[in-house]
């Protein structure tokens, strides 16, 4: 910043920021006066965000209001001229503004002062929705395999829902008009508007953190595309995706579904769908299990039924009705078994017998026994059978096996006979 450029520096200050030090700072109504200056310089431009605070004061010149980026959390105060700001705008409106950037020397804030103020048409704001929605499918937050089932019977049911509106007593009502026991645990927030994502936010939150909650159903009857514009907020949409209770989204539009539906583990048209959904009809459980007892009863009697008709065929059979029969069978067969073993072993030891005496007889034919009951002998040396004169000499004693003993003799002579 140059000394003679805008805002006069003083000669005993340093002329510059670079320059400043501990010992030499600037006095801050000359930074805000510099600040003022540089800010001035900038020329007006066009700024969209959400309108927030904005309270209509009759009769005043000048209206003020915040303009919001809710996703950033970042805001900034805006004033307009009463006759510059048009019907219908209101706290919620998206909104872009014509304006020029104001910074007040004061109290050192920052404002913009605005010219024109123009509502972000329904179509901008249905493409903006699309594209979050193709950027958070891409993503995998609508997958079916990410969603986690609902329990068959909550113990406790996390409720978020408007301040005194219909939705409550929608899904509480028809919950337990269901299931008469059934629990709640509500957390009433604005369901619309500037403020209406960071409550939301909250109380999913905190009911995501109680362990008796089961199920959280985010409920809501309805409304324009304006008013439901919270429901496919970014933010609110991943803290559903993040959140480890199973979230149910009951915001109750058919004609163009929030991003929300989308998140959720379970969408119901209505809350009254959504009440449907969460729990059980006990009547019907009812009539199931009577149902069931039914047809269990059924199977039993078909099961005892067909087993006393199968006791019945094999009680019927022969081997149960006459059991001697089996016996006498068996006896029988034993009898005709032996009276074969019986028979084959008396033809073998015929046969074996008759051989045996056709042996003997030829071994008796050739025995020697027989030649000497012919009155003939077997003479015998100490040597063995005597079979030639040649070996004995005179004065030898032989031995004379006759039938019926033995003999010795002394030879006294010999005599050989040529053949």
């Amino acid at each position: 910043m140059a000394a003679n450029k805008g805002v006069a520096v003083p000669a005993n200050l340093p002329q510059m920021a670079r320059e400043t030090s501990p010992d030499h700072p600037w006095p801050l109504r000359l930074l805000n006066a510099k600040i003022a200056e540089y800010i001035a310089k900038m020329s007006r431009l066009w700024v969209e965000g959400e309108i927030i605070t904005l309270t209509r004061r009759p009769g005043a010149k000048v209206q003020f209001f915040s303009l919001a980026d809710l996703e950033e959390k970042s805001s900034i105060t805006c004033k307009i001229f009463s006759h510059a700001l048009p019907e219908g705008i209101e706290s919620g409106s998206r909104v872009i503004v014509w304006a020029k950037p104001d910074f007040w020397t004061g109290n050192g804030s920052l404002a913009l002062h605005v010219d024109e103020i123009r509502a972000v048409g329904l179509g901008d704001i249905l493409a903006r929705i699309e594209a979050l929605k193709n950027k958070l499918a891409a993503e995998g937050l609508f997958a079916a395999n990410r969603k986690k089932p609902l329990p068959f019977l909550p113990h406790s049911i996390g409720l978020i829902v408007g301040r005194n509106t219909k939705a409550r007593h929608d899904v509480e009502v028809n919950a337990r008009a269901r299931w008469a026991s059934a629990k709640f645990e509500v957390c009433e927030v604005v369901v619309q508007g500037p403020t209406a994502v960071n409550e939301i936010i909250s109380a999913l939150e905190e009911l995501d953190t109680l362990p008796h909650v089961d199920v959280i159903v985010i409920a809501r009857g309805g409304g324009s595309v304006e008013d439901l514009l919270p429901f496919s907020d970014e933010r609110l949409l991943r803290a559903v995706a993040k959140a480890n209770t199973p979230i149910v989204s009951a915001i109750g539009h058919e004609t163009d579904n929030p991003l929300l539906d989308f998140v959720a583990d379970l969408r119901g048209s209505t809350p009254t769908d959504a009440a449907r959904k969460i729990v059980p009809d006990v009547v019907e459980e009812q009539t199931n299990i009577r149902e069931a007892l039914r047809r269990g009863r059924i199977a039993i009697d078909t099961l005892l039924t067909q087993a006393h008709t199968d006791l019945e065929t094999q009680r019927s059979r022969p081997a149960l009705t006459q059991p001697q029969t089996l016996i006498d069978m068996r006896e029988k067969d034993l009898h005709q078994l032996r009276q074969w073993l019986i028979n084959n072993t008396d033809r073998i030891l015929t046969k074996h017998s008759a051989l045996i005496d056709t042996h003997l007889a030829r071994l008796r034919t050739l025995s020697p026994l027989s030649t000497l009951q012919r009155g003939y002998a077997v003479l015998r040396t100490e040597s063995g059978v005597l079979t030639s004169t040649t070996n004995v000499t005179i004065g030898d004693t032989i031995h004379a096996q006759l039938i019926d003993g033995t003999i010795s003799a002394t030879i006294t002579a010999s005599e050989r006979t040529d053949r």
